[in-house]
């Protein structure tokens, strides 16, 4: 590896640590929250705390932890009670609110006795009350209270199946708030009539209040019928326990109450602040690239699609600055964010970030001074220990020196074994924190 590339790649991992930085979720509710005497002020609302009996904090998600210990610095022994749900090792020590770790992205046990805590506790809240919600992405696998008669085993089932079909985060839920007694805004339902307000850190393209974590405290737009109709698109509508296929039945033919809608009552005394989206990310990093000596260019923080496709068209980039100076002249960085899919055919492991990387590689091959990234911003991509993984022009030159054929990985969807062969993992460790991922392309004189 020549040195020149060897800095680069140092580059791009200081660019992605600048980008995880600003998103630090303490730093995040600190910006949005402050008190003067008895005024709590969360972005343009203020509560005056004199009104309220007891504070309660609740959430749910891999970034929760941090945001829970940003309330307690702020509110102290005004916190009456509090549960949140994280992800395994995901945790931190605090001194009000009870902490639950729970298996993610496929729920357990732990994730349930979880969230029937919150619900136990927030049911009982009153008129007089102020519930504080942390959401986060990772909620909607954490956040995990079946509908009467569907199971655990039925809703593992279920998202197992929605993880390997391609289904794109909106879509996946859907259908998880459809199954659900705390998503889809059955939260704040049965929060009521406390005021709830609800912090909130993205991780879904576009920002959709009712996507992140599957909208526990607002207003859900979508359907029964909607759910049924992704569902058999995928194709997995056999596959699915005849429990879910009967409960979605029954709703989309009117039979069980749906999600509560945009106007309900119930929704009068909610508000809910975005405290951090993956833009954010991206301009940090933009920023810190501009310090390292290229021209940051932002893309978009909203790419979605299949993952190995998205990276065609990415790296096509990164010719054309090379071949044209189109749309800048190098040394550049590219930057986008979002969620790519993965549909899940071979055998191997990996996940959505590390199959960008491994398809990026086969398309810059022999590329001199091009360099991608591309990584979770939650630390962790698929189910694996990595955030993603790191390649270049000389990536596949390596992998051939040792025997590897890039395309029998990519084709058994095993980018994993590719990039620890090669030791080309982005590996951080929990970053708690998520605000989807981040794409990044390095081009040099």
């Amino acid at each position: 590896m020549s040195s020149n590339i060897g800095k680069m790649r140092e580059h791009a991992m200081q660019i992605f640590k600048a980008g995880l930085q600003a998103v630090d979720p303490v730093e995040a509710i600190k910006r949005h929250t402050r008190i003067e005497e008895d005024l709590l002020f969360i972005a343009d609302r203020q509560f005056n705390l004199k009104d309220y009996d007891r504070i309660l904090i609740v959430g749910a998600g891999k970034a929760v932890a941090p945001m829970a210990k940003a309330m307690e610095d702020l509110l102290g022994n005004r916190i009456s009670d509090g549960v949140i749900v994280v992800k395994d090792e995901h945790g931190l020590p605090l001194k009000k609110i009870k902490i639950c770790e729970a298996s993610h992205p496929v729920p357990d046990e732990r994730g349930v006795a979880g969230t029937e805590e919150i619900l136990a506790l927030v049911e009982k809240a009153a008129e007089r009350d102020l519930v504080i919600c942390l959401i986060s992405g990772g909620g909607s696998a954490l956040l995990i209270a079946p509908v009467q008669g569907l199971s655990l085993a039925d809703k593992q089932n279920a998202t197992k199946l929605l993880l390997t079909c391609g289904a794109t985060i909106h879509e996946f839920n859907t259908v998880r708030k459809h199954l659900s007694r705390a998503k889809g805004g059955r939260l704040a339902q049965k929060a009521g009539p406390a005021t709830v307000t609800s912090l909130i850190l993205s991780d879904v393209v576009g920002d959709d209040l009712d996507v992140i974590a599957s909208g526990p405290t607002v207003p859900d737009s979508s359907t029964f019928q909607d759910a049924e109709r992704i569902l058999k698109g995928h194709g997995i509508w056999d596959q699915l326990a005849p429990s879910v296929r009967k409960h979605i039945e029954k709703g989309a033919a009117g039979q069980t109450a749906d999600t509560p809608k945009p106007g309900d009552t119930i929704f009068g005394k909610c508000s809910q602040v975005l405290v951090g989206n993956n833009l954010q990310a991206l301009q940090a990093a933009g920023q810190e690239a501009q310090k390292l000596g290229y021209r940051p260019l932002i893309l978009s923080s909203k790419v979605e699609g299949e993952a190995r496709e998205v990276a065609k068209f990415y790296t096509a980039i990164a010719r054309e600055v090379r071949d044209s100076q189109n749309p800048l002249a190098p040394p550049l960085c590219v930057l986008a964010g979002g969620e790519t899919t993965v549909t899940l055919k071979g055998d191997g492991r990996g996940g959505r970030n590390q199959e960008f990387a491994l398809a990026s590689a086969l398309a810059i091959a022999e590329l001199d001074k091009i360099v991608v990234l591309s990584a979770g911003t939650d630390g962790t991509d698929g189910p694996t220990d990595a955030a993603g993984a790191i390649a270049d022009g000389n990536t596949m030159a390596r992998a051939r020196a040792k025997d590897l054929d890039p395309n029998d990985f990519l084709r058994r969807n095993d980018s994993y074994n590719f990039f620890q062969k090669l030791k080309d993992l982005v590996i951080t460790g929990p970053t708690r924190t998520n605000v989807m991922d981040m794409y990044m392309l390095l081009i040099g004189n």
